[in-house]
């Protein structure tokens, strides 16, 4: 592996900002950029019915061992940049994760309340493995390990409050330079978008960069706080480390 390449596995559940997150590295001339590798597998693994699940399955590997080898191998369009959008539910028990060793690992968080707020109005049925809390914890205490400190941690709503900011600080901490073109794109489907794009990001087509925050709390019902309440010792345990 060049060590040239800079490789960057970027740790979230879902409704996280992180297609938001995707376009912005993608937006850079030197950046390949691949939506979620291991969906498939994961889906191939645990029998689970989700929106465009066939399509899902027709449409990358199934097998985990050959997706992690690939997260090491050659980069797409051979950029010296890869950032490889990744779902943290999706590292289930069984899952290679010694590929993890060769890249380096960001967490994005966003607050339990709004990750679910935001999930519900996807998919009806909703618990607290979807939302990947748990998993992503798991990850970052397995890199922690590690290194010996904790590795990046940035956190959505401080990306939206204060793009250039957040992102600046980003690239410094994972030693890449930071681009001006990371704080805009073009608007509507790309290319790298995985093929569930249609049913879960109709709200970034519309985009062509970081919205303002909304700063009020969303208001869950009783089965969704309780999996917020569920949520939020692991949010609060990577959350001490964010950057900022």
């Amino acid at each position: 592996m060049s060590e040239t390449i800079k490789r960057i596995a970027m740790w979230s559940g879902p409704r996280n900002l992180s297609t938001a997150m995707m376009r912005s590295f993608g937006a850079r001339a030197d950046c390949a950029v691949s939506d979620e590798p291991f969906y498939a597998a994961y889906l191939k693994a645990t029998g689970l019915e989700h929106p465009m699940g066939q399509d899902v399955m027709a449409s990358q590997p199934q097998d985990a061992a050959q997706v992690a080898a690939d997260m090491l191998g050659p980069v797409p369009d051979g950029k010296p940049v890869w950032y490889q959008k990744h779902m943290s539910h999706h590292m289930i028990e069984g899952f290679p994760l010694d590929w993890m060793d060769g890249v380096t690992n960001v967490f994005l968080l966003r607050s339990p309340e709004r990750v679910l707020a935001s999930y519900a109005q996807k998919r009806e049925s909703v618990t607290l493995a979807d939302v990947g809390f748990e998993g992503q914890a798991m990850l970052f205490d397995r890199v922690a390990d590690r290194l010996g400190h904790a590795p990046v941690v940035i956190e959505a709503e401080d990306v939206r409050r204060d793009p250039r900011g957040s992102l600046s600080a980003l690239c410094a901490a994972i030693d890449l330079p930071f681009e001006d073109s990371m704080l805009s794109w073009a608007p509507g489907q790309h290319a790298s978008d995985g093929v569930w794009a249609p049913h879960w990001y109709n709200a970034v087509f519309k985009t062509t960069g970081f919205a303002a925050p909304d700063e009020t709390a969303p208001d869950l019902p009783d089965h969704l706080r309780a999996i917020a309440d569920e949520a939020r010792p692991y949010y609060l345990w990577m959350q001490a480390f964010k950057l900022g």
